[in-house]
């Protein structure tokens, strides 16, 4: 944290924005902490580092046990304080917040820079509700407006600085258009591939692009309109593999590419760069092997990699289907990935171009990544 933002920090607890059943995300495992069975400990986990889950299943979930889908969710205060200190505010900067949340952030923009300065913008309606009130029970009264964050405030542009608190997808213009020249967008940006960003810190130009480096990683929740939903039964019908099944083996350890080893690696992150519409999801079958599936977006291919245990004789299958070699790709991704050095999250930029085009480069901006591009 910044000497800047430490009032601030000091006058909003975070507790005041939390509900009373709350699910902290630690050590892998959500955990359900009610202020009525034990005060203590819920205050222990609202001061915690820990993102906490607000909101399951779009407000469908009942009970108190963790639901399906994380749909709303108080971030951990690094984080939050990380994206602060990338957004670089200054005395009066008038601020767009997309993604209000429980509110916490709002206050805290707040009480750094006037609430008159602070525009915030809530999808949910129920989110929205309970987050004005939680500020007005705190004594902050920024403009909480209930609607779609991708169309931004034109009522109040410009904003000097744009905070985005869900993972982004596609960068709508409108955040961009809405913002002053100079005028500075912070935001966790990620592929489809995986549920891991990277924070964007974008500048924005007189001829309307915006362009910037990835300074670390980052795990959001992705905004409503941007998910990605798979109905996985229409890749592979039946018991068996497609008569069009591809087989081979890979040399490729699951470590060394896939999400479930090192928190925010650079290599799952960069895969997703260089394998477009690709979304990526792994687990054990009964034997305990590893199983990785990938899908495609734009039509039915689809892989399956089962890596097998080190002690054992058998090398790691690959069995693939449809008109993309996905994990060929994968594959051709890591030697790209390696013959550069293996570099880090930091060291790749994104632009978005005055007609809207984002484009990812290692560098420098003239070092486009080479994504390729699918038939239609």
């Amino acid at each position: 944290m910044t000497p800047d933002w430490a009032w601030a920090y000091e006058t909003v607890p975070r507790e005041l924005f939390l509900p009373e059943v709350m699910w902290p995300f630690d050590d892998g495992r959500d955990l359900t902490v009610s202020l009525a069975d034990d005060p203590a400990e819920w205050l222990r986990w609202a001061n915690a580092n820990v993102p906490i889950t607000t909101q399951w299943d779009d407000g469908r979930h009942t009970g108190t046990a963790p639901g399906e889908q994380r749909t709303s969710s108080c971030s951990m205060p690094s984080i939050v304080f990380k994206m602060f200190r990338e957004l670089s505010v200054f005395d009066g900067a008038r601020v767009l917040e997309i993604g209000t949340g429980t509110g916490w952030c709002a206050a805290l923009l707040s009480a750094r820079l006037g609430e008159a300065n602070v525009t915030s913008i809530e999808l949910d309606e129920t989110v929205a509700d309970a987050a004005r009130k939680a500020l007005a029970a705190a004594g902050w009264y920024p403009e909480v407006i209930t609607g779609d964050g991708l169309l931004g405030r034109p009522e109040r542009a410009p904003y000097d600085r744009v905070l985005v608190t869900a993972a982004v997808r596609d960068i709508p213009r409108a955040w961009i258009e809405q913002t002053r020249p100079g005028g500075v967008l912070v935001m966790p940006w990620g592929t489809r591939y995986t549920y891991q960003e990277a924070v964007a810190r974008l500048v924005v130009a007189d001829d309307g692009s915006a362009n910037g480096r990835f300074t670390g990683g980052a795990g959001f929740m992705p905004l409503r309109s941007q998910r990605t939903t798979l109905q996985v039964t229409e890749y592979i019908t039946g018991d068996d593999w497609p008569s069009d099944t591809r087989t081979s083996e890979t040399g490729l350890e699951a470590s060394s590419i896939l999400p479930e080893g090192e928190p925010y690696a650079a290599a799952p992150f960069v895969t997703g760069l260089l394998v477009p519409d690709c979304v990526y999801s792994s687990g054990r079958d009964e034997s305990g092997t590893l199983v990785t599936w990938l899908y495609g977006l734009t039509d039915r291919s689809w892989a399956a990699v089962f890596f097998y245990a080190e002690n054992t004789r058998w090398p790691s299958q690959v069995y693939q289907g449809g008109p993309r070699s996905l994990w060929d790709e994968v594959e051709a991704a890591y030697r790209w990935w390696s013959e550069r050095g293996r570099p880090g999250r930091e060291e790749f930029g994104l632009t978005v171009t005055a007609d809207g085009r984002q484009e990812v480069w290692l560098g420098e901006p003239s070092a486009l990544v080479p994504v390729p591009r699918l038939s239609e």
